[in-house]
């Protein structure tokens, strides 16, 4: 497997791990519907989740949530519509964005976007 995935399965442990501790109760991970997927999906105080993580190994390329395009938010609104479509109820949503930077020997560094849109 090439380091890039390995970088982001380790990514999406962290971050499943990092949402519980801050009070998420993890519903899914990679939650599919065709070639659409959504990394985590998540509750907290009656709010439904979609979470994309992106992590990477340094900032050399700039920030992991800089790498997250319009197109990728606009295929886990897709994705998501059918999870709702399924579980009709959730009547409160939202999108967020979980950035992990893993620089060196340093703990990783977390930063959560929440609430993001088109």
């Amino acid at each position: 497997m090439a380091n890039h995935h390995d970088i982001g399965k380790k990514g999406e442990t962290l971050a499943t791990n990092w949402l519980q501790q801050q009070g998420y109760t993890i519903l899914h991970q990679n939650w599919c519907y065709y070639h659409y997927e959504i990394d985590v999906i998540a509750a907290k105080k009656g709010i439904l989740h979609f979470v994309e993580v992106k992590t990477r190994s340094s900032s050399y390329f700039g920030l992991p949530e800089e790498s997250v395009s319009k197109k990728k938010i606009s295929n886990m609104m897709k994705c998501a519509d059918q999870y709702q479509y399924r579980h009709p109820q959730w009547t409160r949503i939202q999108y967020d964005i979980l950035s992990i930077l893993l620089a060196g020997e340093m703990p990783p560094q977390y930063f959560l976007i929440e609430d993001i849109y088109l």
